[in-house]
């Protein structure tokens, strides 16, 4: 089998699925590495260590925001470099995104030591549990230079076609945190401050990963110092590409940040239940996200050959895929909502308010993949203006202010509704978009 089989001729259900597994599996990994500190830190049974964890989450995901603009923007350029025969160019890219990446994660690790205190009040700390949180700050900040660049070098590698090398650099870190977790929070009962250790060594070995692949393996990426060049504006060219999904996820962590703060006031236990609830749904959303990005290829593919009726078979068959797995998730959740979050900590006021936001957060789940296809028919489209747009809107424009807006209403019950009703408007908004673009596009 060719690709061009993969992509033109096999059935339509066949070929999704040969295309969505992978990146479902590759998205249900990525769940698994962010549990990983929330459970095994909910095992101590302190809902305030579950708390300054959950706290801490908006740092983790400002990493991941430069990570994913060095790494998208990086493989971008160098995809388009490989594409031009342009090793020079190639070199130049992996050396960029090296050092760029190192230097803004130790920006991150001063500025986190320096201004450890306001920051954490910023992000809601109190008394309770601003010692806590400290603790997990500090260590994930020392981490920050590995954290950033393993994440961005994974998107690199894959760019010259070796996804088993990401892969296994990505396993290595997620399995090194898994098994060190247990060590660090509860065999040397180090707690949050050794969640943050395991994230940091995990980060380091998968770094070292990276750097033999990149010394010894690669055959057109380098790291080394006198590859770094910003030629050719290589340095707006990875930023402006990879600039969407560094936008969206800083706008995450801003909301994140916001729904904490008004969360504190009401006690710890909802802070420590939403960052076991953000984990535990993540599980519905990503399951639907991956079966979506995985047939932007196919989708892709086709609308740059002009076979719309495939195009259009590829996008009905995903969604009614979607909708089927959205709906078994949420119902399973659902009926083992509180055995889920009990699995994370054994405090009955924790689990009772986690089991209230896992059903609220729980109502988008049968429909929001519609919202990634949408989104991702419109960026195979070319058309990827309102699809950043919508992005846009669900984690920050238009959630921050549904949130104050409910919180001043109806007080506690109304801000676990947030998000719910923000995804919902973005799947209403993405399918009026989508339906007047499709309509053009079939015409």
């Amino acid at each position: 089998m060719n690709d061009n089989e993969l992509m033109k001729t096999m059935p339509v259900p066949q070929a999704v699925a040969k295309m969505a597994i992978p990146s479902i599996i590759s998205s249900l990994v990525t769940v698994v590495y962010n549990m990983a500190d929330t459970f095994f830190v909910g095992q101590t049974g302190d809902p305030l260590q579950v708390a300054a964890v959950s706290l801490t989450n908006p740092i983790f995901i400002l990493f991941m925001a430069f990570a994913n603009m060095f790494g998208m923007g990086g493989s971008a350029a160098a995809s388009i470099a490989m594409g031009e025969n342009n090793k020079k160019r190639m070199k130049q890219v992996s050396a960029f995104i090296t050092y760029a990446s190192l230097g803004v994660g130790i920006v991150f690790a001063a500025l986190l030591v320096l201004f450890m205190q306001p920051i954490l009040g910023i992000f809601g700390a109190n008394a309770e549990t601003y010692a806590l949180a400290k603790g997990y700050v500090f260590h994930i900040s020392y981490g920050a230079p590995f954290i950033i660049w393993s994440a961005a070098a994974s998107f690199v590698v894959r760019s010259e076609g070796s996804s088993r090398e990401a892969m296994i650099g990505s396993m290595i870190g997620t399995v090194a945190n898994i098994v060190l977790d247990p060590i660090m929070i509860s065999g040397l009962h180090m707690g949050a401050a050794g969640a943050a250790i395991a994230t940091t060594i995990g980060n380091v070995m998968a770094s070292a990963y990276y750097l033999w692949y990149f010394v010894k393996k690669s055959p057109n990426f380098s790291i080394l110092p006198k590859d770094f060049s910003l030629e050719n504006r290589l340095a707006a060219t990875v930023c402006s590409c990879g600039l969407p999904t560094a936008i969206f996820s800083m706008l995450m962590s801003l909301s994140t940040i916001i729904l904490n703060q008004i969360l504190v006031a009401y006690g710890n236990a909802p802070v420590a239940a939403i960052g076991i609830v953000f984990k535990a749904n993540m599980f519905i959303t990503f399951l639907q996200m991956g079966l979506a990005n995985g047939v932007q290829p196919l989708l892709g593919y086709n609308f740059g050959s002009g076979d719309t009726k495939r195009f259009h078979a590829v996008e009905s068959y995903t969604k009614k895929c979607c909708l089927i797995v959205g709906i078994l998730a949420t119902a399973l959740f659902f009926f083992f909502r509180r055995p889920i979050i009990q699995m994370f900590i054994n405090d009955e006021e924790v689990i009772q308010c986690g089991v209230r936001m896992l059903v609220a957060y729980m109502l988008s789940g049968p429909v929001i993949g519609i919202l990634f296809v949408n989104m991702n028919c419109m960026q195979s489209a070319g058309k990827a203006l309102p699809a950043t747009i919508l992005s846009i809107l669900r984690q920050g424009v238009l959630l921050i202010p549904i949130l104050y807006l409910l919180n001043g209403l109806f007080g506690l019950n109304g801000v676990i509704f947030g998000q719910a009703l923000t995804d919902y408007i973005a799947v209403v908004l993405s399918i009026g978009l989508w339906r007047g673009l499709a309509k053009k596009m079939y015409q």
